[in-house]
């Protein structure tokens, strides 16, 4: 995977913690352009931190530094199959269609849903626009790939696209049978619960996605058969009527016929 170079501009460090080889926080700070610290003072301005523990490159914020931090989580979520290929039951599933074999997910974020499609057995592609979330797909992408079952049945590693998904999308040479899209919607004013701390730092560090209805129309432009669209349950449709949906738990995924 090649991460753009368009240095991340903001409140960010690598942060090294005495733990392993140096180089690597070195060459993440280089890659990301911003500072490296060895050891964690007081006096550190930024408000975010990558570091790798446990095996895995994590975020961390100044509440979640003694917490262990977020990474990406390789691991099926509550209620998810371990097999694989996983039973396509789901609403998610339903809204990829069954004669959908090649799918992209342009707005991968911490791929939870991205693993989840794999899982059940699509070819898919992955396109992350933020350099941080690159770095931590990334990591976490190699550290699917390790794992026994993913070795033993000879299954490819996913690939990630790190770039604008609107400039991907439009100069895809083949099209694929569906493009999925989550983008980040402004969370709702009144009642709401409150929101995953992954989602709140998605949106301290990077901020709503202002461009989700050009995304929109360049994956129209670029699907071979449908595009599938996450929404909260409380947010309008992002491309007008559907041509169906799906209803999921405080969501629904909305169908998009070529």
């Amino acid at each position: 995977m090649n991460i753009i170079n368009q240095p991340y501009i903001g409140q960010l460090a690598v942060l090294y913690e005495g733990n392993g080889d140096l180089l690597p926080y070195q060459q993440l700070a280089a890659r990301l352009g911003v500072p490296l610290y060895q050891g964690l003072t007081k006096d550190i301005p930024e408000a975010f931190l990558l570091t790798w523990r446990d095996g895995a490159l994590k975020l961390l914020d100044r509440e979640l530094f003694k917490k262990g931090g977020l990474f990406v989580d390789i691991e099926p979520r509550s209620g998810e199959q371990r097999s694989w290929p996983a039973p396509k039951q789901d609403a998610l599933a339903h809204a990829l269609g069954r004669k959908t074999h090649t799918v992209i997910d342009a707005t991968t974020g911490w791929a939870q849903d991205s693993l989840h499609i794999f899982r059940m057995g699509y070819e898919l592609q992955c396109i992350e626009r933020s350099p941080i979330m690159a770095e931590l797909l990334s990591d976490g992408f190699k550290r699917l790939a390790a794992l026994d079952w993913m070795q033993r049945l000879n299954l490819e590693p996913l690939r990630l696209l790190a770039g604008d998904a609107i400039e991907i999308l439009a100069a895809l040479e083949t099209p694929p049978d569906c493009i999925y899209l989550d983008p980040m919607f402004p969370p709702k004013r009144k009642k709401s619960a409150l929101a995953k701390k992954s989602m709140m730092v998605l949106r301290d560090l990077l901020g709503d996605d202002q461009d989700k209805e050009l995304l929109f129309e360049a994956a129209l432009k670029a699907a071979g058969k449908r595009v599938v669209v996450k929404s909260p349950d409380y947010a309008e449709s992002l491309g007008g009527k559907p041509s169906e949906s799906f209803q999921g738990k405080l969501l629904r995924f909305d169908v998009y016929l070529k």
